[in-house]
């Protein structure tokens, strides 16, 4: 019987490890499930790294935010995607997070392309093992969350670059206009010029910025 390898990085304890009670728990028809465990970014990179020289996993699952709110690191969960993108390629990735906007997962898909994506909100027993059954054998895996906003996505024929999706995702996180110029190495003059702009593609006449952020939301940018 294969044994499947997993490994679990979240900087909650408590959440790895039941990921890993629940998981080593389920009956499989055909394999059998070793779930390792970390709780840091570090440990994860340590861990991702050695795989590759060793045994490498067969499933990885990543949290987005691997530091408390209040720190300034800007490591993240994809990061280590990118990473194990590198150095283990044929290992499976999945994100497990809290984050179901949009915008976030629709930027993972774009740079990290993983192989599922789970709202933790949406997890339990039977989505885990699900969850690996298809991963192993037929990827991609993902909740109705996350399913729900690749689909919004798809069947939209608005297409904004980077800088303007970056705009609209600082506007709906509440982040004041004159303050989003240095967030994406920009200017206030251009911020503004393409908010402008934004309201025109969407439609929002003489509409303020949430009138912006509503159609955004509506089209699967949000």
């Amino acid at each position: 019987m294969k044994t499947v390898r997993i490994l679990a990085v979240d900087d909650h304890e408590m959440t790895t490890l039941g990921y890993k009670y629940i998981l080593e728990d389920q009956e499989f028809s055909d394999i059998t499930v070793k779930v390792d465990i970390a709780k840091s970014f570090d440990q994860g990179k340590e861990k991702i790294e050695f795989s590759a020289k060793s045994l490498r996993y067969d499933i990885i699952l990543l949290d987005i935010q691997l530091f408390p709110s209040e720190s300034k690191d800007p490591r993240s969960g994809v990061d280590l995607g990118l990473l194990a993108r590198e150095v283990v390629p044929k290992s499976k990735i999945v994100f497990m997070s809290s984050f179901s906007d949009n915008y976030r997962i629709n930027n993972i898909f774009q740079t990290v392309d993983p192989e599922g994506y789970m709202v933790k909100s949406e997890i339990d027993e039977l989505s885990l093992k699900a969850m690996v059954e298809t991963v192993v054998r037929q990827p991609p895996y993902y909740t109705a969350g996350a399913l729900a906003a690749i689909r919004r996505r798809m069947s939209n024929d608005i297409i904004l670059d980077k800088q303007d999706e970056k705009i609209l995702y600082h506007l709906y996180k509440g982040i004041n206009t004159r303050d989003i110029a240095p967030l994406i190495a920009s200017t206030n003059t251009t911020v503004e010029t393409r908010k402008r702009q934004l309201k025109s593609i969407f439609g929002v006449k003489n509409g303020n910025d949430m009138a912006l952020i509503e159609q955004a939301k509506k089209r699967g940018f949000l």
